[in-house]
């Protein structure tokens, strides 16, 4: 009796693992042949001195179905590029910074509609330099005033970028942000891993300065989520390094994922190029945005707008959190119902008339063929080095493509999705 159940239960058990690798296989429908394209791109982008190198990394299911180191980490070293080579995320940060405010939101620590000045006092009044005629306000420049915000600036307005804050390199104010080392001062505004002070420092002297757009009436990226950052930092009370670490990275197995990298790390982190005039490559010199701070700098920026380094497969770990609706390996940062309102258009057509909306952290396409093969649902960014990233529930994807090009002239950020698009061969719902 004791042999006739035991075979009855290995047959159970074995017909459930065939029907589930049966059912992998229907829905595993990514084209080995058509991946193969992938390949052969990223290569002639090699070949023609377009990129240094780059890794592409697609999961279907979590699962990855394509995974390519291909060209040089550092060119002039010798070094190849390899699949855990380390990289300089920049504005992908925004995703983890939003989820941390997200995680403090759902703890009670801080609402959507709080004002910002509730953590940064110099955000209580803030103002916008608007086009004016003589007369209306302290003028600066040619016909520039000064004019009081509406109405206070939030810590929504600060995830939808709707507040109205941009990188400070407008024409209009961009002498008063470098006479306060942001803007000009800081490359195009975004890097701040070279200066000597803590984030909330900065943050604190920028809500001194004008913004260019009044709370919840433009689209305008800029410091937002650098300001977030703090946020962070003055709701938890710790850095956000450390929060980073013990609440996301951390649990997520993201051990390759930091703001500043270990000495013994540095020839992991690949070199930064820049487009020429020509479209070729010519390697960002020392001393450059990006090409020595982030391993030998102050390492007190912790800048949630553009300061983390990762890798291609830390970074997607972190995204198919996002698209399992908040959890991973038994590790749940979000609930469900946030990540929703993370990945649905929260700002109407100011970020972009055409079928692409924002959340509280991603672009959001709303419109099949709004971005380029994205299904309607998908959602994604990218960074000042060339990366860029999509996450399509409906065909179960995370897609990264990593490399270090800034500024970048080439079309590897669109060109790369295709690739993996067309390798789907079965119809989009």
């Amino acid at each position: 009796m004791r042999r006739t159940l035991a075979l009855l239960t290995l047959v159970v058990v074995t017909g459930a693992a065939v029907a589930a690798q049966s059912e992998d296989a229907r829905r595993s429908t990514l084209a080995p042949e058509r991946l193969a394209r992938i390949d052969q791109a990223l290569q002639q982008y090699v070949d023609e001195n377009r990129i240094a190198g780059a890794v592409g990394l697609v999961l279907q299911d979590g699962r990855p179905v394509y995974e390519r180191a291909v060209g040089w980490r550092d060119r002039e070293a010798g070094r190849r590029m390899a699949v855990d080579t380390i990289f300089r995320i920049a504005s992908q940060t925004k995703a983890i910074t939003s989820t941390a405010i997200l995680m403090l939101m759902e703890e009670g620590q801080l609402g959507l509609n709080d004002p910002v000045s509730r953590f940064i006092p110099t955000f209580a009044k803030t103002t916008v330099a608007v086009r004016s005629e003589p007369g209306s306000g302290p003028l600066i420049g040619s016909g520039v005033a000064f004019v009081p915000a509406r109405r206070p600036i939030t810590i929504r307005d600060l995830l939808t970028h709707t507040a109205g804050i941009s990188y400070g390199t407008q024409n209009d104010v961009a002498a008063l942000y470098e006479a306060k080392g942001l803007g000009p001062a800081a490359g195009l505004g975004w890097y701040t891993a070279d200066k000597n002070e803590p984030i909330c420092d900065t943050m604190e002297r920028l809500g001194t300065l004008p913004f260019v757009a009044q709370p919840g009436e433009a689209f305008v990226y800029g410091y937002n989520t650098d300001i977030l950052g703090c946020v962070v930092e003055r709701a938890s009370g710790m850095p956000l390094d450390q929060f980073f670490r013990t609440r996301i990275t951390g649990p997520l197995g993201m051990h390759d994922t930091h703001f500043f990298l270990p000495p013994d790390q540095r020839e992991r982190l690949a070199a930064v190029y820049a487009s020429g005039s020509d479209g070729r490559i010519v390697r960002a010199p020392e001393g450059s945005r990006g090409q020595g701070a982030y391993v030998e700098g102050p390492r007190r920026s912790f800048a949630g707008g553009a300061g983390l380094l990762s890798t291609a497969r830390d970074y997607a770990r972190f995204l198919e959190m996002i698209r399992n609706g908040g959890a991973l390996g038994g590790v749940r940062l979000l609930a469900p119902r946030t990540v929703q309102l993370m990945t649905t258009n929260q700002v109407g057509t100011l970020h972009s008339p055409s079928g692409l909306g924002f959340g509280l952290g991603f672009q959001t396409t709303d419109r099949y063929g709004a971005n380029g093969l994205d299904s309607m649902g998908a959602f994604g960014w990218g960074g000042a080095y060339g990366t860029m990233y999509r996450v399509d529930p409906q065909a179960r994807l995370v897609i990264v493509l990593m490399t270090q090009l800034a500024p970048n002239a080439t079309d590897i950020r669109e060109k790369f999705p295709t690739l993996v698009y067309q390798a789907l061969v079965d119809p989009p719902h």
